[in-house]
């Protein structure tokens, strides 16, 4: 297979991109009845405002001379030979050995997807309700009706990524091929096509609820089972192995014991009680770093301007991605940024407030918003293991009584003058839920407060304007990561035998995709195990 890198296009409507694209393969191509579809489509902004549209581009010719003949007259293009390579789920052994997947976010569904798959009939429980439900009960909050303690936007069917923008690019390395295995059944459960081909692929929390479902159905048809508002409290351990989970009913209150041979654990970030208490049964755990710090609103056509050089109807909402280093050598950067989007109410405790960042697929909101956060260490917090996670929960109590349970908001020029101030100016505050202006300034520890005035410079030398007086900022965005980690083996076993940790609650993801491939990775161990 051929693939040519580096295919450059003036950006401009679709249908002219896509006619221009076609013209250029024709020209590269020895025949036109030569197969070729894009692999890869972004936005290169670096000759604004002159834009184009970057794809690479994979053609059969045909295995043997061909390619090589078309390269050697082709040397001045970015192209090269390559042997795909397909992801293969394994397959298993259907027998009376249990499986309890204990979370229904992207790690615990794909889990389940990959073991149902593999004829192992794994049982998935929630603490949670499922999707169509949690979208009711998330939605009566943000209007004013009480905090649901396990259906909200941290806890049910789908984690905390359903309430997202629901980004899907990543760092992490696949070579065997488990990211485009995921993505494609996303587009089985409902994604759209596009999230193959972008470099940048999301969906928005609509198209999420129906993929969520989508994936839901798939595991039941291959012989899983799920479980909702059913929540583990501990563990039953016999010689330091796992017998069983005592289960709590979150409706009725009723408890349970469910027999399991093997318990994938993948809680989500704000699992903060299970964590608790599964170290006091032993469980190995290790602080490990994450952020904090604020939500930052501007005008979308705003970060348009500064991204493109101007705004242009037919290119996408823009986005942005910043970094910074304090003179101490502490990181600040951008995260979760969510073009068109809104600033969310996702509180899962009583009388403790934290936000996110929420969009749809269009992207059509008026403002665009980005975690603004600071890296901290396990040292910033003593030896204590769990300071990190007090410090959350002190942050997060203090947001709440900071505006009486709306989402704490202060302009940035108030901020860096560390006066409250008032929320008139230009910018209108959009969120789900309420806000109310406070001092973030104050309520913030002085690191937190101190570094992200530090590197607001920085960030406007990189985004001219970005320093906007009257741009939002909201608080508290605390859950960005776990800030602890559940210590695993290489065979992806805890120290308690048949535990298998995973996904963005355990310490080992950071978004949708790491956790969705940490899940499959995580499942395809236990098959190994359990077989073996």
């Amino acid at each position: 297979m051929l693939r040519i890198h580096q295919i450059k296009i003036p950006a401009g409507p679709e249908t002219e991109v896509r006619a221009a694209l076609e013209k250029r393969m024709e020209s590269l191509l020895p025949d036109k009845s030569t197969s070729w579809r894009v692999i890869r489509r972004s936005l290169d902004a670096r000759e604004k405002p002159q834009l184009y549209d970057v794809f690479s581009v994979e053609a059969d010719l045909g295995s043997g001379s061909g390619e090589e003949r078309w390269l050697r007259s082709h040397r001045r293009l970015q192209a090269e030979s390559v042997r795909t390579k397909l992801y293969e789920p394994p397959v298993g052994k259907a027998g009376e050995r249990r499986i309890v997947i204990v979370g229904a976010g992207p790690a615990g569904l794909f889990a389940a997807l990959i073991l149902a798959q593999a004829g192992m009939k794994p049982l998935l429980i929630e603490q949670g309700a499922p999707v169509e439900e949690r979208k009711k009960d998330v939605s009566a909050f943000w209007s004013g009706s009480d905090l649901r303690p396990y259906s909200n936007v941290q806890f049910g069917e789908g984690g905390a990524g359903t309430f997202s923008d629901g980004k899907l690019n990543t760092g992490i390395r696949d070579p065997e091929g488990r990211i485009e295995y995921m993505l494609r059944k996303m587009v089985d459960a409902g994604a759209p096509e596009t999230i193959l081909t972008d470099a940048k692929p999301h969906l928005g929390t609509d198209v999420l609820e129906k993929v969520v479902t989508g994936l839901r159905e798939e595991i039941l048809r291959n012989g899983g089972q799920i479980r909702y508002h059913l929540r583990m409290t501990e563990l039953v351990l016999r010689g330091g192995f796992v017998q069983a989970l005592r289960c709590e009913d979150t409706q009725s209150g009723r408890n349970e014991l469910i027999p399991a041979d093997a318990v994938i654990l993948a809680p989500g970030h704000s699992a903060r009680t299970l964590i608790r208490s599964l170290y006091t049964q032993g469980v190995a755990m290790e602080a490990k770093g994450f952020a904090m710090g604020l939500r930052i609103q501007h005008p979308q056509r705003l970060i348009d301007r500064i991204q493109y050089g101007k705004n242009y109807d037919f290119l996408p909402p823009a986005d942005y991605k910043l970094t910074a280093r304090t003179k101490e050598g502490r990181g600040v950067f951008s995260f979760c940024m969510c073009p068109g989007g809104y600033v969310v109410n996702a509180s899962s405790t009583p009388g403790m407030l934290c936000v996110n960042g929420m969009s749809y697929a269009d992207r059509a909101g008026e403002n665009a918003n980005s975690a603004l956060v600071v890296q901290l260490d396990p040292k910033d917090f003593g030896t204590a293991l769990f300071g990190g996670m007090e410090e959350q929960e002190r942050l997060e109590r203090a947001a709440f009584l900071a505006a009486d349970g709306r989402i704490p908001t202060q302009k940035w020029q108030d901020f860096a003058a560390r006066q409250k101030g008032d929320l008139s100016g230009d910018v209108r505050p959009v969120v789900r839920g309420t806000c109310a202006p406070a001092d973030l300034s104050s309520l913030l520890p002085s690191v937190l407060t101190e570094s992200l005035i530090e590197a607001m410079p920085a960030f406007n030398r990189k985004m001219p304007g970005y320093a906007l007086p009257d741009a939002l900022l909201c608080g508290v965005e605390s859950r960005t990561s776990s800030p602890i980690r559940l210590l695993r083996n290489a065979q992806r076993e805890s120290n308690i035998s048949g535990l298998y940790p995973c996904g963005e609650g355990a310490g080992y993801a950071g978004g949708i995709t790491s956790a969705a491939v940490d899940g499959i990775k995580t499942a395809e161990a236990v098959i190994r195990a359990l077989e073996s």
